[in-house]
């Protein structure tokens, strides 16, 4: 099943994963929104899980990127939340200002991806230096060419194309790349909606974006994919890279967060548990990178014994790796 039927629709606030039926009141209703990273992971796992309960359980899935998912979650309109990056303080304390405590799950690993137009054949190596002249605040107004940014390239305008704010993505990269999360220039293409940077980056040969990988495979006849300087070397996004450590300083976990409360209902504790049994398939299936088996297995176990909390410190980490990842689960 290819990640472009999947995600049909994503333009949509919120996607109803289920079909209608006359019995829809009566419906079971697990609801969950948050990043558009992890949306084709979760969307593929409600449709599957949908399926094997014959529609008596109904999961709606929405988009409103990884902050914008932590609102709702704080606010309780929400029993899970897609997170592209660990939750924050702010989040936290949100969150704990009306009770709500979560089980926090990484599902997945992803490869940060820059994308450029085809035809651009000057920057397919670019260091993180040089993403940094394009994208931190002090470039906003100034550095409109791409010949800023490398004297080598040419005299050709700069187009920049990204998430939003409230994404998680956007608060990777720019933790990646300038230093600090959330400072960026504000003077680009923004969208939640990874399809729109897709389009954008598509359709204009001075064009440069980011977001997740899978939305890169998905688009790979219409976008090429910068290779990133690791320290050492250019490495290109794909899985190897990611499971190798290798992809850095762009590789990260992405998460689901469940609320503790919501656990107490049985379609929720069920949807979560068919999501650590079917996760690693359905995330190769969408074209991420599935976390050892233990880790799901672990995750499991965090659901049973209701571990709350997060194992990260409330704050944006860079250069996470998978060994490093499943050595903070185990431990917790």
């Amino acid at each position: 099943m290819q990640i472009k039927c999947r995600t049909a629709g994503m333009a949509a606030a919120a996607v109803a994963v289920g079909l209608a039926s006359s019995s829809a009141l009566a419906q079971a209703l697990v609801k969950i929104d948050g990043s558009s990273t992890v949306y084709p992971i979760t969307e593929a796992v409600a449709e599957e899980f949908q399926k094997s309960k014959k529609n008596a359980i109904k999961v709606t899935v929405g988009i409103s990127g990884t902050g914008g998912g932590f609102k709702k979650f704080c606010r309780g309109e929400t029993d899970i939340s897609d997170a592209s990056r660990p939750i924050v303080r702010k989040e936290m304390e949100a969150c704990a200002a009306v009770g709500i405590k979560y089980v926090e799950l990484p599902v997945a690993f992803d490869a940060l991806t820059v994308v450029l137009h085809p035809s651009n054949t000057f920057a397919a190596n670019l260091k993180p230096e040089q993403l940094k002249v394009m994208w931190e605040p002090a470039a906003q107004g100034k550095i409109t060419n791409w010949k800023q940014v490398d004297a080598s390239f040419p005299d050709m305008p700069l187009k920049l194309y990204g998430p939003g704010a409230d994404s998680g993505t956007f608060e990777n990269f720019t933790e990646a790349i300038t230093g600090k999360a959330k400072a960026s220039r504000g003077d680009y293409t923004a969208s939640e909606d990874d399809n729109v940077l897709v389009q954008g980056v598509s359709r204009d040969k001075g064009g440069i974006g980011y977001f997740g990988f899978a939305y890169y495979i998905e688009n790979a006849n219409k976008l090429k994919a910068a290779a990133i300087w690791n320290g050492k070397r250019f490495v290109a996004p794909s899985a190897k890279v990611v499971e190798d450590g290798s992809y850095q300083p762009l590789a990260r976990p992405i998460f689901i967060y469940i609320n503790a409360k919501s656990l107490g209902r049985p379609e929720v504790r069920e949807f979560v548990y068919f999501y650590m049994k079917h996760g690693a398939a359905l995330t190769k299936e969408v074209k991420y990178v599935p976390l050892p088996a233990r880790i799901y297995e672990i995750n499991s176990e965090h659901v049973n014994k209701m571990k709350l909390g997060t194992v990260f410190r409330g704050a944006p980490e860079v250069g996470v790796r998978i060994d490093e990842l499943v050595k903070r689960e185990t431990m917790g």
